[in-house]
């Protein structure tokens, strides 16, 4: 679409933010659903996120997403924080509203979207998350969110997992987050699990690795979920897959948190599922040989 004077723009804000793939998937969407937009990437500095945050408003652009190292940094000045981001401790959505941005959390309705269409159920599971970082915190909140069962979470650093517990805990009031060491998997005594990995080990280039080696521990599978997307079967996927379970990579979870944020920007719009699948193939394409 062309570049009007009443096209509203958007982007992303990040550092380093070339490598993006939103002005690409975004663009896509405006395009298809004929919506007068444009979508571009700003790199933005440590230390200048307020700068931008209120550069922007000023500027009336539309509403921004925010990608490392910025998502725990813009939650000091935005006007509004939507309760799933609070909870997660993260924005990486702006809402453009009269009084300032509205932060949102998209991970968490993207990883919540990608399970679903992977047929993946967490109502009265016992899950088991590997990671306490960022993307697990989204991941333990929908976890949570969606009536698990138990969750046991794994992590080298065992004090990571706890505070990461002691977190979602208290702001789900019940006990429903285990903290091990990685290396103590083997204390859980349920098979039928469902995993979410959210590590990056097994990421492109290093893609020999597994965050778990023992085949033992993938016997407690039905389900195993990895966020990363690079290459789009992992070692943590073939091992799953070899003993059983049903698995299913991070791609669908980047392609719906976007798509989250894009309906978030534009509530009337509704992107069908031919559009989906245009912009997965897209995706795939982009990744290239860092999908293979």
């Amino acid at each position: 679409m062309k570049t009007r004077g009443t096209t509203k723009v958007y982007g992303v804000i990040g550092c380093p933010v070339e490598h993006s793939l939103s002005p690409m998937m975004h663009n896509l969407y405006s395009e298809r659903t004929q919506v007068d937009m444009t979508y571009v990437p700003f790199r933005v500095e440590e230390g200048c996120v307020g700068d931008a945050v209120r550069g922007a408003y000023a500027l009336n652009i539309g509403g921004l997403n925010v990608t490392v190292p910025h998502k725990q940094a813009v939650m000091e000045y935005l006007a509004e924080i939507d309760e799933d981001a609070r909870a997660i401790g993260a924005v990486n959505t702006l809402v453009r509203t009269e009084s300032g941005y509205r932060g949102y959390n998209t991970d968490a309705e993207g990883l919540w979207r990608a399970m679903q269409g992977a047929g993946m159920q967490i109502r009265e599971q016992v899950c088991i998350l590997i990671g306490a970082g960022g993307a697990a915190k989204a991941a333990a909140y929908v976890l949570a969110r969606e009536g698990a069962r138990k969750v046991y979470v794994l992590n080298r650093s065992v004090e990571k997992a706890q505070q990461l517990a002691e977190e979602i805990n208290r702001h789900m009031q019940q006990e429903l987050l285990t903290a091990l060491p990685l290396h103590a998997w083997d204390q859980i005594g349920e098979t039928g699990c469902l995993a979410v990995q959210t590590t990056s080990v097994g990421m492109f280039p290093n893609m020999d690795a597994a965050p778990i080696e023992d085949a033992a521990f993938y016997q407690k599978l039905s389900h195993a979920f990895d966020v990363v997307y690079t290459p789009m079967e992992t070692q943590f996927m073939k091992r799953a897959r070899a003993a059983g379970a049903v698995v299913c990579n991070g791609l669908d979870m980047l392609l719906y948190q976007g798509i989250v944020a894009y309906e978030l920007w534009n509530p009337e719009v509704v992107i069908s599922p031919s559009l989906i699948a245009e912009a997965r193939e897209l995706l795939k394409r982009c990744l290239g040989g860092k999908a293979g």
